[in-house]
């Protein structure tokens, strides 16, 4: 058994320590590739989203960003980190809070327009969400999808403990483990197994394990309390359900089979629960461009577009 100095000096057993075994067999190549000694930018990267991969920062365009009547303008895209923000401003109107109302403006990856200028100045790493909260006297920038969960349920008070409160500490690491977890899972896992342009043996078992254990991490700790920070539904949930609950139920990648999620019991009890509550159902679809029309509300700028403006409605408009 190896043992681990705790905190407080104490030894202890964790567990049995692994040995690679030399007999098993070798992983299979797809090449000989052999790095430079300095990278250069000579060639699209490949893959999926190789037209809009670069290894510089800034705007490439002067785009500016609309402004709509709302106090929270929110510029986004319905991926999970997107959908983390959307599910909260609905919970939050759920809650009577009218303050909460936002508008939200479809951000096109695909087409590059988190490079614009005005995109740039909300969020500088260029990446959806971006938020701007209007609700004061001067404009405040919020990027970083942890970041804009955290800056709404402190300023309206929900979804997040108090200072006095010992499961807000709980709350809080369930929150950062989410922003530092899931780059495996999507720009790992879901990178090398669905949008790669070619398969990569080692990269696909290395983050498919990744993500296993992260599912089992998941796991574990929703055997002891209904959500992840205890009792009470907080923006921990939030934040990691659109990932890992879109992932348990097979939303994410076509990877539901190959990562056995089933077999995830209390993964699969909270996904379920959080996923049936009405602003989640809402806030899933707000800057969605995929899937049945009936689930794309590509931008909302009042509670009625819900009803009135989906793709399909629009569609059926015309």
């Amino acid at each position: 058994m190896e043992a681990l100095h705790t905190l407080d000096g104490a030894s202890r057993s964790w567990g049995p320590k692994v040995q690679a075994s030399t007999e098993d067999a070798p992983m299979s190549t797809t090449s000989d590739y052999a790095p430079p000694p300095v990278w250069a930018w000579n060639k699209p990267s490949g893959g999926r989203f190789a037209n809009i991969n670069r290894p510089i920062a800034g705007p490439t365009h002067d785009k500016e960003l609309p402004v709509g009547r709302h106090p929270f303008q929110l510029y986004s895209l319905g991926t999970p980190n997107g959908q983390k923000v959307t599910i909260m401003f609905e919970e939050l109107l759920a809650r009577g809070h009218k303050g909460a109302e936002y508008d939200a403006w479809l951000i096109k990856i695909g087409e590059g327009e988190q490079f614009g200028s005005g995109f740039v100045a909300a969020n500088p790493n260029s990446k959806i969400p971006a938020l701007i909260d209007r609700s004061g006297p001067k404009p405040i920038r919020v990027f970083e999808s942890g970041a804009i969960l955290l800056h709404l349920a402190e300023k309206f008070g929900e979804f997040v403990p108090k200072a006095t409160d010992p499961t807000r500490a709980e709350c809080l690491s369930w929150l950062f483990w989410q922003m530092g977890s899931a780059p495996y899972l999507g720009g790992g896992f879901g990178h090398f197994y669905a949008y790669a342009p070619t398969k990569i043996e080692y990269a696909i078992d290395r983050f498919a394990m990744e993500t296993k254990r992260q599912l089992d991490v998941l796991d574990r700790r929703l055997a002891e309390s209904p959500y992840l920070a205890g009792d009470d539904y907080t923006i921990a949930d939030i934040a990691v359900w659109p990932w890992y609950g879109g992932l348990a139920k097979g939303l994410l990648y076509g990877a539901g089979e190959f990562l056995a999620v089933t077999e995830y019991k209390n993964v699969q009890r909270w996904a379920d629960a959080i996923g049936a509550r009405p602003a989640v159902k809402r806030g899933r679809i707000v800057n969605r461009m995929q899937g049945d029309p009936a689930s794309q509300l590509r931008e909302r700028h009042d509670a009625s577009d819900f009803e009135l403006r989906t793709q399909d409605k629009l569609a059926a408009a015309e």
